[in-house]
């Protein structure tokens, strides 16, 4: 995507129900108007133009006009074009006929008419076409700017019941987000969606110029998958800043000033913006769309109407009339004596901004305000300000903990060695400890490094409560690097049910959030469901205490949790929610995990393509703040779902990324499925099996009981049930979750070749949210059914796995390409039938499979016996007929 491209007219996206009602008025013979009415830029015009070609495809003739200042002077000046050329309306009754017969009904069909800004028509064209109107000689679509002064044109054409309003809003983010990626052509990255939507407040002419600046500033980026948002200021078109400044009246000193304050200092309450401007202005602004007036409580507010009115009116300011301005808004919060929570931050920002310094005390007391509110860069910028004289262990924490977030490892480290230097107790050491181990397990995957640090500041400490926390900070960072047996043993023998038992509630959170995924990942699944719900209600309830300050960033364990448990409906609900709200409070680091667990929710469900959406985007953001440990095992399960959705290029690539990474050990035998799946979807599956059976040998080793269910499963759907059945039959008993029991259901009943269990397992499979495996375990059931005779029941069988497959878009596994098969083939027949439906050569297959040449062709020669072709293309069609938009 260019930025030229952007300049095209972008696609209608979240108008459906408008365009339902203009359908109706128009085939409504009482109804003679449509007219949308909306604020500059969502979308009037391209609404109205796409009803106007509706009509006109609909056989109505049809003629637009648009009204303007300049035209407005004259009379019919807007509609002139419209009137055939030598007709005399110095008679008005004689002309008006006369103008209704030349452009009235044709076919006996309405001449449709658009009239664009109806708000500035002369009063002549309004009284012309209300007649038309009323003789029903045409049908007319109209668009009306809120905020302009309406006049007596628009009450003239509205007036009456025959007319149809509808007022347009801005897109909504999920509509933002479908507009941004059908422009784009790509996935766009959820952050980079949101920070768009929230600049843009949803309003599709000032996304386009948006997109468009960012494009060619190079603040917009793809890697070939995905589209995210660089760091960097406000972007935008010289076109994006003359549509605002337009907005901008000819306002006077006073006007200038008030909204030029609040462009610098957001929000201010009323009796602020009085002190410079009168309070008939502020409810004149109000009037005309510039500021929002809100009353909360006994608090008057004053706002921008628009986030970007703020941008080019800061942008605009030149350096010192700003200071100027923050200079005088600092003083008169002063003198009210800054009552309000938000004054010390907002006053030490403005003293920073303004002059580069401020009182040590009021930072202090900022930089908390800031923190809480996870304004990690203004964290930053606040403790950078204040004199060394008034740091301590306090700040340097603090400031380490900003720069993690923001993905700073240098800086974070660079906090903590000052902060070294205020150690002087236990407690302090205790402190720093963890927020070293953090940044080398967060920032860089160094695990062992972590530990190393965290065994030895513990044995210099004596206070039995002290090496408590020194013992699950080790538990919690070994529960998420690949040891979960080992890590639950010191949480669950040093972690209490109850907060309060444990002194220091930070640890008793990172213990609770490294818990429910230990347990999930050994297959004590309902226990990890009870302790994440637990988790979430706790840390709520000790929110002001927490260093993990969102309640929403200690969910994603229940995401992981709820799934293995097999409520994928559920896990999918948690996750949506939990990436909307860490995205709304700037929380990155959690979000990171949100992502990746909700695209491993998304690939169990069977869904590669929202699999791919999730996992790429924990890539970016994680990429984003330098954040490794989940890397592998995203950059995995992109691979393997771009695999099975057809997109070899994102999968390849994906995998090649992936031996940058170290890995960060949870999930153990996982980071295997993307090169599994590519060579599944090459029909090399001997090699894809054992590339799984790598991974379940990892996952065995370290006891991740659900990751090796997972990968057994797979090397199951891949061709060798009978290698994996009793394994998994094993891991069912010793785990709680209803998925690795259904999977072990589905693998027994593909062993053992029976269509009736096969279908009680898609039943199962369905009932937890595996649509693709429900899909697969029917299609298995018609192939079983059909090698018994059982002809009705085969196409039962079938006419369901085809249903279910749809719901997945048609993901063609090598199960379900088997499904039409009219009997079935031996294990090996498949494997070569699949190679060579890809194309690959005998010779080729012979060398992958390990056989002579002449036993390749013989045993495509029992496969087209038993299919009756005779070529490989019939082949490949024969083994994807039963793929979505197959014969």
């Amino acid at each position: 995507m260019s930025a030229r491209e952007t300049g095209s007219t972008w696609p209608l996206v979240g108008r459906e129900e408008q365009l339902e009602l203009f359908n109706m008025a128009l085939g409504n013979s009482q109804v003679e108007a449509f007219f949308i009415y909306g604020p500059t830029g969502v979308g009037k015009t391209r609404l109205a133009r796409e009803c106007w070609s509706l009509a006109t495809r609909l056989g109505c003739r049809g003629s637009r006009a648009t009204a303007t200042v300049a035209a407005q002077a004259m009379p019919l000046g807007a509609i002139a074009h419209l009137i055939p050329s030598g007709m005399d309306l110095s008679n008005p009754v004689k002309g008006f006929d006369a103008v209704a017969s030349a452009i009235g009904r044709h076919n006996k069909k309405r001449t449709v008419i658009l009239v664009d800004d109806v708000q500035l028509l002369d009063l002549t064209s309004a009284v012309l076409l209300r007649q038309l109107m009323d003789s029903e000689a045409i049908f007319l679509i109209g668009t009306v700017r809120t905020g302009d002064r309406l006049g007596t044109a628009v009450a003239a054409l509205q007036q009456g019941d025959a007319v149809t309003r509808v007022d347009l809003n801005e897109l909504n983010e999920h509509h933002a987000e479908e507009l941004l990626q059908r422009v784009l052509g790509k996935q766009v990255a959820r952050s980079a969606v949101h920070q768009l939507f929230s600049i843009t407040a949803g309003n599709p002419l000032y996304m386009r110029e948006l997109v468009k600046g960012a494009l060619e500033s190079g603040a917009l980026v793809t890697d070939g998958r995905v589209w995210r948002l660089a760091a960097g200021n406000f972007f935008g078109t010289p076109r994006l800043r003359e549509l605002i400044e337009g907005r901008l009246p000819a306002i006077g000193e006073s006007g200038r000033n008030v909204l030029e304050m609040i462009a610098l200092c957001g929000a201010i309450s009323f009796e602020y913006a009085q002190a410079i401007a009168s309070a008939e202005l502020l409810n004149r602004f109000e009037r005309d769309g510039l500021l929002r007036i809100t009353k909360e409580r006994r608090r008057i507010s004053v706002s921008l109407s628009h986030p970007l009115y703020g941008e080019v009116l800061r942008d605009a300011l030149p350096i010192q009339r700003r200071n100027r301005l923050l200079i005088d808004q600092v003083n008169r919060v002063k003198l009210h004596g800054m009552r309000r929570r938000d004054d010390a931050l907002n006053v030490a920002s403005w003293q920073i901004t303004a002059t580069g310094s401020a009182d040590p005390s009021l930072l202090l007391q900022a930089a908390a305000l800031a923190r809480h509110a996870h304004d990690y860069e203004r964290v930053s910028l606040l403790l950078n300000a204040l004199p060394r004289a008034h740091q301590d262990l306090k700040t340097s924490l603090m400031l380490d903990e900003a720069m993690r977030e923001l993905g700073r490892l240098d800086e974070a480290t660079a906090a903590l060695d000052r902060g070294e230097e205020y150690v002087d107790s236990d407690q302090d050491r205790l402190a720093v400890t963890v927020a070293r181990t953090a940044n080398l397990f967060w920032l860089g995957a160094r695990t062992k490094e972590a530990l190393e640090v965290n065994k030895e500041a513990a044995k210099n400490v004596s206070d039995p409560n002290l090496t408590r926390v020194f013992r699950i900070n080790e538990g919690y960072l070994r529960t998420l690097s690949g040891e979960p047996v080992a890590g639950l043993r010191i949480l669950e023998r040093d972690t209490p049910f109850d907060v309060e038992e444990l002194t220091d509630v930070n640890a008793w959170l990172w213990s609770g959030i490294a818990r429910p995924i230990g347990l999930a990942a050994i297959g004590k699944c309902s226990q990890a469901v009870k302790w994440a719900e637990h988790v979430s209600t706790t840390h709520r309830q000790i929110d002001e205490q927490a260093l993990l300050s969102h309640p929403a960033a200690s969910l994603p364990p229940l995401i992981f949790s709820l799934a293995e448990s097999g409520r994928l409906h559920e896990a999918r609900r948690i996750g949506e929610y939990v990436i909307a709200q860490l995205l709304k409070a700037r929380v990155h680091g959690p979000l990171v995990w949100a992502e990746l667990f909700l695209g491993r929710v998304e690939w169990l469900a069977g869904n590669p393509a929202g699999a791919s959406r999730w996992y790429g985007d924990a890539i970016t953001l994680a990429d984003s703040r330098n954040q490794v440990p989940q890397q592998q095992l995203a950059l995995s399960g992109l691979a393997a779902a771009a695999a099975l959705s057809g997109d070899m290029g994102a999968s390849i690539e994906a995998q090649k990324k992936i031996s940058k990474y170290p890995s960060g050990g949870l999930l153990s035998g996982e980071e295997r499925l993307g090169d599994a799946w590519i060579l599944a979807s090459q029909g090399r599956l001997t090699q894809a099996r054992d590339v799984l059976n790598e991974g379940v040998t990892a996952a065995r080793r370290t006891n991740h009981i659900t990751s090796e269910a997972l990968l057994l499963t797979d090397i199951a759907r891949l061709g060798d049930p009978n290698r994996v059945a009793d394994r998994l039959a094993r891991l069912a008993e010793k785990s709680e979750g209803a998925f690795v029991k259904a999977r072990a259901q589905l693998v027994k009943a593909l062993s053992l070749r029976e269509p009736e269990s096969l279908l009680q397992a898609s039943d199962d499979l369905h009932t937890i949210g595996a649509v693709l495996l429900s899909a697969e375990a029917a299609a298995a059931a018609a192939i079983e059914f059909r090698r018994l005779g059982g002809t009705r029941q085969a196409t039962a069988a079938a006419s369901r796995a085809h249903d279910l497959a749809k719901t997945c878009n048609g993901t063609p596994t090598p199960l379900l390409s088997y499904a039409e098969a009219r009997v079935s083939l031996t294990s090996r027949e498949r494997e070569v039938a699949m190679l060579a439906a890809k194309g690959v050569p005998s010779k080729e297959i012979a060398a992958t499979l390990h056989l002579s040449i002449r036993t390749v062709d013989n045993h495509l020669q029992h496969v087209y016996t038993k299919l009756g072709i005779s070529t490989r293309k019939e082949l490949r069609n024969e083994l994807t007929r039963f793929t979505v938009g197959g014969n």
